[in-house]
């Protein structure tokens, strides 16, 4: 099955200005050689700790940055945006979506404004009365009905739901094959995240879209997402089906994102142990990248990066614990 999107070992560093105390040229490595694939009718998840690098692999994703190395594929085939012609052409197949929906509107102008320009973008001058039929599904498909009631409406008057919901529908508007949703109900109140995650869940099914899920909340991205990989300072450490990630974690950052969510059931006993805090992306540690923090490490976790172990099932992980049953 071709990948609707992928990313093909791609990494990306930052350059710093240069100091009188740091002469040296001085890079943020916020992505390291990651693979990463999305099939449509699929949703994806990227779990991990703010800082991690999971919002640059979206803004990679969208072309809003270019990889440093690496390839991005579209269908099969390697995409570079050159211009605003084929970034315009990109983003009518590929659609972020933001964690901040009111900071990606513009305040002086009215839903109905925002949808019939991004309507006219991709879908060039319609009649009018296509154009209002248009906005009027996109609203009804997001279940904001009905769209009368909302189109007049300026940002502000909206619920954090409910301009989600208006995000939504404007990416909808482009016809995309790929949604980049990056902590799209984080900034919502719980008692309405699950019914985004529900519509957005729904979409992936009617529309046979591609999804990624940006998150830090691990136990949304068990009940949302089919397959998970979770990633840490940059990289990629664990991948493979949700459940078999979220429930049978094996590598040890897994292990302590799952024990840092409160569970009166688990003793402080059986919590995996932090041992400090994520490293600086400046200067990373050589070898493994956890191993500072990581309770099980080994000497060689220092010098040898892990290579990706597969561990049957289509889970893997990067991890020398589970060297002994592959060298």
């Amino acid at each position: 099955m071709t990948a609707a999107l992928e990313m093909v070992d791609v990494s990306k560093t930052f350059p710093l200005a240069r100091r009188l105390t740091h002469p040296g040229r001085r890079e943020v490595h916020a992505v390291s050689h990651v693979d990463l694939t999305l099939h449509r009718g699929k949703i994806t998840a990227v779990i991990g700790e703010s800082g991690s690098g999971k919002s640059t692999i979206a803004r990679l994703m969208a072309q809003l940055y270019k990889p440093t190395s690496g390839q991005i594929k579209l269908d099969g085939k390697p995409v570079e945006v050159r211009n605003g012609r084929q970034l315009r052409k990109y983003v009518g197949d590929v659609q972020l979506i933001l964690q901040d929906p009111f900071g990606s509107f513009n305040p002086v102008h009215t839903i109905e404004y925002a949808l019939r320009r991004a309507v006219t973008i991709h879908h060039g001058k319609l009649p009018a009365s296509e154009l209002d039929a248009r906005v009027g599904a996109l609203l009804e498909e997001v279940r904001l009905t009905p769209p009368r009631q909302f189109t007049a409406k300026y940002p502000h008057e909206l619920s954090g739901g409910q301009r989600q919901r208006i995000s939504i529908a404007r990416a909808l508007a482009a016809s995309p094959t790929v949604l980049l949703a990056d902590e799209p109900v984080s900034m919502l109140d719980v008692s309405i995240r699950l019914g985004v995650l529900n519509l957005l869940e729904r979409l992936v099914t009617e529309r046979d879209l591609a999804l990624l899920y940006i998150t830090h909340d691990i136990a949304s991205a068990r009940y949302f997402a089919s397959t998970a990989s979770v990633m840490y300072a940059g990289e990629l450490v664990e991948g493979g089906p949700a459940e078999a990630v979220t429930q049978k974690p094996a590598h040890p950052y897994t292990k302590l994102l799952i024990d840092s969510a409160p569970d009166p059931g688990k003793a402080p006993a059986d919590r995996i142990k932090d041992n400090g805090q994520p490293p600086s992306l400046i200067s990373p540690p050589t070898g493994c990248r956890f191993h500072p923090r990581c309770p099980f490490a080994m000497p060689r976790c220092s010098t040898e990066a892990p290579p990706r172990f597969d561990l049957g099932a289509g889970q893997w992980a990067r991890c020398w614990l589970h060297s002994s049953s592959k060298e």
